[in-house]
């Protein structure tokens, strides 16, 4: 090979959207360019690319999954972009996120015989209804996999026990530096922040109730929209700043100059990437004890995880950290660790070391019959 190792990541989302999909395949680019590879982004959007290196493939339409909604385009003419953006590329090998969502990693897999990694993000409690739908016309595509990988143990569990075969882990990855030399945003109390989708499921509703009774100086910071803010905002709980999407920029700057982070998710959730950008961030985290935050926080270690979807649990929670300076600090060194262990940097290596597998004719196990 004399060029760069050229990697197509693909992924299925709009990147005009926050999402926890799309973050992760910009800043691996990022990581994967600083490491010397070509990689180029081939993903829908709904206005102007978010940084170089990114082919547009076309707009969007919102679809329901997991819980939320998804920003996906399926057509034919998605179909025929990403095929181009693939001839014009030449890339030594594709690395597709959610591979067996409908759209650009179907065109990838189905018309092309380019070298495939797979990455599988998301996560539900038990089997996956779609992977069960539809488990014999996606069986060719998992096939078509050199390499299967997911973000968590649950996610690789969803992938195992309906295809057979083997699956990787490869966890998600932060961009420490930017959250670690973020501004912090000044506060003249302690601040809680919160950021996330504004849906049941990432249990805004529940944390209003926790901080309606609590008898503390402190403000609750909320970040981001959804269908469910006009009805949260209409409660008229005191001490709340509503602020809205904000920039990346500014979600490293309120976690920098939180005092504690919280995410009180009731369900849902494959990986805890929040939480590893507030503890990269030096913030003490407190969140819902659910097994896609486990996977990076140890309760009493890197976070305070309370049962999900019980206000009481966790105004006590956060009643006790914003007490304990002594646990506040432990809580974010340790935090600290767990955030460099989880960099960018080492995911692009690990993902480096799965494009080589896939490069040296290293296939899956078949899936079962």
């Amino acid at each position: 090979m004399n060029h760069p190792l050229r990697v197509a990541l693909v992924c299925p989302y709009s990147l005009s959207v926050y999402g926890g999909v799309q973050m992760q395949v910009l800043g691996l680019a990022r990581a994967l360019r600083a490491q010397g590879l070509d990689a180029r982004v081939l993903a829908p959007t709904d206005g102007p690319p978010p940084m170089p290196g990114v082919t547009s493939l076309g707009p969007t339409v919102r679809f329901p999954s997991n819980g939320s909604i998804s920003p996906i385009n399926s057509t034919k003419a998605v179909a025929s972009r990403t095929r181009e953006a693939i001839r014009v590329f030449e890339p030594d090998v594709l690395h597709l996120h959610e591979p067996l969502s409908p759209g650009a990693n179907t065109a990838a897999l189905v018309a092309t015989d380019v070298p495939a990694v797979g990455t599988f993000h998301a996560s539900v409690a038990g089997r996956n209804g779609w992977y069960e739908a539809f488990r014999l016309p996606l069986r060719k595509m998992v096939d078509r996999l050199a390499v299967r990988t997911a973000v968590s143990e649950e996610a690789q569990r969803n992938v195992e026990a309906t295809f057979g075969g083997a699956c990787e882990i490869l966890p998600n990855g932060v961009d420490v530096p930017a959250f670690d030399a973020a501004s912090p945003w000044p506060s003249d109390v302690p601040a809680i922040c919160f950021v996330g989708r504004h849906e049941r499921r990432k249990g805004l509703g529940v944390l209003l109730d926790a901080f309606a009774g609590l008898d503390r100086d402190a403000e609750l910071w909320v970040a981001g929209e959804g269908p469910e803010t006009d009805a949260l905002r209409a409660r008229g709980i005191e001490r709340v700043v509503w602020l809205g999407a904000i920039s990346e920029r500014d979600k490293a700057r309120r976690l920098r100059g939180a005092t504690v982070a919280c995410f009180p998710s009731t369900e849902g959730e494959s990986f805890g990437v929040v939480l590893l950008e507030a503890m990269a961030a030096g913030t003490a985290v407190v969140a819902s004890d659910l097994t896609g935050y486990r996977n990076v926080a140890r309760d009493g270690r890197e976070a305070v995880l309370v049962d999900p979807d019980d206000p009481a649990a966790l105004r006590a929670a956060l009643r006790r950290v914003l007490d304990d300076a002594a646990l506040r600090s432990r809580l974010v060194e340790a935090g600290s660790i767990r955030a460099e262990e989880h960099s960018m940097t080492h995911l692009a290596e690990r993902a480096l070391a799965c494009y080589e597998l896939a490069l040296g004719g290293r296939v899956s196990d078949p899936v079962s019959a």
